[in-house]
């Protein structure tokens, strides 16, 4: 078994109490049918992928998804055999398309770097929702609240 956590992000201090958004980033060999066994196997354990995006190469895949029980999806990973880390995202939801525009430049006003971002499946109060993976959590967070943005925690995302 290939076992590798790493949580990588910032302290939660701007929302004590709330728990972090986790993603997990997979890492399965490119071939046929593996994004199929990973979402199987959580959807036959009544884990729900509620975001997904895959970075491919020519060898290998990485699949990162955000998950409604992140404990129990780790819990399966292990089981498997799945080689894996872990990381601290900020969900936003950006109520309409529009604002995507000023979520972002609420971003660049306190300088965030962006590492990548990409939408929900799920959408949670059937509102647009971004995950994203940056810099600075705890200043991106703050930044966008001044804005009027909502920030999720892990247990806004529960089924």
């Amino acid at each position: 078994m290939v076992f590798h956590r790493t949580l990588m992000g910032q302290s939660t201090m701007i929302h004590p109490g709330r728990e972090p958004v986790i993603q997990i980033s997979v890492f399965v060999a490119n071939k046929i049918g593996r994004i199929h066994d990973l979402s199987s196997l959580l959807k036959n354990h009544d884990v729900h992928i509620l975001a997904l995006t895959v970075l491919d190469t020519t060898d290998s895949a990485i699949l990162r998804v955000v998950v409604d029980d992140p404990d129990r999806a780790r819990e399966l990973l292990n089981e498997e055999g799945y080689s894996y880390t872990e990381a601290e995202v900020l969900v936003v939801e950006v109520d309409i398309e529009s604002r995507l525009e000023t979520a972002l430049a609420a971003l660049l006003e306190a300088e965030i770097n962006i590492h990548y971002m990409y939408a929900f499946l799920a959408l949670p109060a059937s509102r647009p929702v971004l995950a994203l993976n940056l810099e600075d959590i705890d200043v991106a967070t703050q930044a966008l609240q001044r804005h009027n943005f909502r920030v999720l925690g892990q247990a806004d995302l529960t089924r």
